[in-house]
């Protein structure tokens, strides 16, 4: 395992990931409130923000990643200048201006983690999951991110590398997850249906075409 480090010794920007800014605070008392009065339900709130971090969000993400699965030079771009490729979609914004891609292999698997607190592509991959944000996560990527990864429910071969890229306020990651097998032929779209936000991140894999089906 390696773990790269590309902390500064500015961390200046990270302490708004780790704590409520005055408009998340603002919402989070307005929301309290409104359910205290029974205006709202929480399971709904609840059921639209995981909407917008495991299906809505990550769309983006799907599509820069399918775009890099079938077309070489795209690819190439992504690899060189993972910002520029990644705004020529139209993605970028907050938390998403400098970004980088790693491409998984055959021979080593990337994952990404925030050490520090929760640095994420937000305009890539929409909301960070809860346990992106959660120290157990964040140490133990580091520590051991094969138990990690089978806590996730997969193993990796023992002879592939997992290397771990570690996210900061200057720089964001997204993993470019393997092709599956048997999408020849499949458009941008169809691949993009198989791009999960865990596949981004390396905590997971991308679907086989059976998985859709």
């Amino acid at each position: 395992m390696v773990h790269d480090h590309d902390h500064s010794d500015d961390h200046g920007d990270h302490h708004h990931d780790n704590q409520y800014s005055d408009m998340q605070a603002r919402v989070k008392a307005l929301e309290t409130l409104l359910t205290d009065k029974g205006l709202i339900d929480p399971a709904a709130i609840d059921a639209i923000v995981d909407t917008y971090e495991t299906k809505v969000g990550p769309r983006n993400g799907a599509k820069v990643v399918a775009k890099a699965w079938s077309d070489r030079a795209f690819a190439e771009w992504l690899k060189a200048d993972a910002t520029a490729a990644i705004a020529s979609l139209g993605f970028a914004g907050r938390q998403g201006e400098h970004m980088r891609a790693v491409f998984n292999t055959p021979e080593c698997h990337n994952m990404v983690v925030c050490t520090l607190c929760s640095c994420y592509p937000w305009a890539v991959l929409g909301l960070p999951p809860v346990w992106y944000k959660a120290p157990a996560y964040r140490s133990r990527a580091v520590i051991d991110p094969r138990g990690v990864l089978q806590e996730f429910g997969f193993s990796l071969p023992d002879g592939v590398k997992i290397r771990v890229w570690d996210s900061t306020a200057e720089l964001r990651y997204l993993v470019v997850p393997l092709r599956p097998v048997g999408t020849e032929g499949f458009s941008e779209e169809q691949l993009a249906d198989l791009v999960t936000r865990d596949a981004m991140i390396g905590t997971g894999l991308a679907l086989v075409p059976e998985d859709i089906r």
